[in-house]
């Protein structure tokens, strides 16, 4: 790219200059996790206060000098916080496990149609412990 920049020949409007922005959301919620041993304190019920980050990758228009407005994300999040804040994660369905890999993949099940664009899907449970789950991907051969 910087080969491009450099060379007068190339005209400026054939680079396309690209970032990635996240917005995040905060939702409380109870769970626990039934696969794993009686023993283990994840088995029992508690609570989190969870933070959710939404990563959104794509070119940044040259016009409006952004990928996407905040405001977008935040709208199209607003029904995946209002299913989750409150609740008891496991009556969710999808969520019957929800480790924070299970609500990452959930949540951006429940994003993908609205932003296309998302690149990624943050989820802490935890201010030490967390996840991010970047799509599905095809498994090789």
């Amino acid at each position: 790219m910087a080969s491009e920049l450099a060379n007068p020949q190339v005209p400026r409007n054939t680079v396309t200059e690209t970032a990635e922005i996240h917005w995040e959301f905060t939702f409380e919620a109870a769970h626990r996790l039934p696969n794993v041993p009686s023993e283990h304190k994840c088995s029992r019920l508690h609570g989190h206060s969870y933070r959710a980050r939404i990563h959104v990758t794509g070119p940044i228009d040259p016009k409006s000098g952004w990928i996407i407005d905040f405001g977008n994300i935040k709208d199209a999040c607003k029904p995946v916080v209002a299913q989750l804040d409150h609740y008891y994660l496991n009556e969710i369905p999808g969520l019957e496990n929800p480790t924070s890999e299970r609500l990452a993949v959930w949540i951006w099940h429940e994003l993908e149609a609205s932003l296309p664009l998302m690149s990624a899907v943050s989820v802490s449970e935890t201010c030490t412990s967390g996840c991010t789950y970047r799509g599905p991907r095809v498994a090789g051969p």
